[in-house]
């Protein structure tokens, strides 16, 4: 408890400028003060602490330094929500949220939110982050992102989970491909050529592959690629067929490629995720309920979406798979 009380949030902040800058002298420049006083500072955390966290050679990080860091930027977030929620009031919320969304939604959904969002809460700062649902996941439960934006199942007891909406699941082929002519297509008729499809870890390979199993059927991966738009793109270019959620394609999009339905695949379900503890700031909360709007005004117009959820187990605040 003792060098909890020693340590400052100067020494953690120049730690963290390290992080971010790859030295003593960015790190200098970044929070505007001289290099002998980030090196104090280093200096009098590392004693305190009792380990290495800088190599001074270079201005590489030691593993007991990235240890730090990451705690230290969860630290720094905190006392900035605290302040910001102390100076915001009921109608007029001021702070930072740092927010993850995967990629497909991204695309239709912040150019509405934001502006929303903006005229809503002016004072609120929104820092987007894209990325996979399995990459996004770990940064909320570090504490890096306030919430984000994910597909689901996501099964962890120290999440809140809110779902959103839900969309089909469809096949995209070029144009010259021998399933271009159909409306529709069963998965028995999909698991008799190799396709574009998510890596196994994936909660949107786990669906489709539960889907099959049903069936005692199994798909055969051409190619594995993790990243919704990259598997959308390799199918745009004649790669190979893939199964991705309908957002993935936008309507306004054009080109040789086209949309087939595969009606035994259930809707993937897109939700909001944040820690259970701490809750989250005030701008984050209200930031949930802004695009929880959006998406009830706007959501059913993107092309197979839906904002009636069909799965009962996907209804519930604290969904578990």
């Amino acid at each position: 408890m003792a060098i909890l009380w020693r340590m400052e949030i100067r020494h953690l902040a120049s730690l963290i400028a390290i992080a971010d800058h790859g030295s003593f002298s960015g790190a200098a420049r970044a929070l505007g003060t001289v290099q002998s006083n980030v090196s104090a500072h280093i200096s009098r955390l590392e004693k305190d602490l009792g380990v290495l966290l800088v190599e001074r050679n270079g201005g590489a990080l030691t593993d007991e330094g990235v240890v730090v860091v990451e705690r230290a930027r969860r630290i720094i977030h905190e006392l900035e929500d605290i302040e910001a929620d102390i100076h915001s009031s009921d109608t007029e919320i001021e702070g930072e949220t740092r927010l993850g969304c995967i990629g497909t939604t991204g695309r239709w959904l912040m150019p509405l939110l934001l502006p929303a969002l903006k005229k809503a809460h002016p004072l609120v700062r929104a820092i987007i982050h894209e990325g996979g649902t399995s990459t996004l996941i770990p940064r909320v439960l570090s504490g890096e992102l306030d919430a984000a934006i994910v597909h689901f199942p996501v099964d962890d007891p120290e999440l809140v989970l809110e779902p959103l909406f839900s969309e089909d699941l469809v096949l995209l082929v070029h144009a010259k491909h021998r399933w271009a002519s159909l409306e529709s297509i069963a998965i028995a008729e999909l698991v008799t050529e190799p396709l574009l499809l998510a890596p196994r870890n994936t909660a949107l390979r786990r669906i489709i592959d539960r889907a099959a199993g049903t069936q005692r059927l199994a798909f055969i991966p051409q190619a594995e690629i993790d990243g919704v738009r990259l598997l959308t793109s390799l199918a745009f270019e004649g790669f190979g067929p893939a199964i991705v959620p309908a957002t993935a394609i936008p309507g306004w999009l054009k080109g040789n490629f086209v949309r087939v339905a595969i009606p035994e695949l259930p809707r993937r379900v897109v939700g909001w995720a944040s820690r259970r503890r701490p809750i989250p700031n005030k701008s984050t909360r209200a930031t949930l309920e802004v695009t929880k709007n959006v998406v009830a005004k706007s959501g059913d117009r993107q092309p197979g979406v839906t904002t009636t959820l069909v799965s009962p187990s996907q209804s519930s605040p604290t969904v578990k798979a």
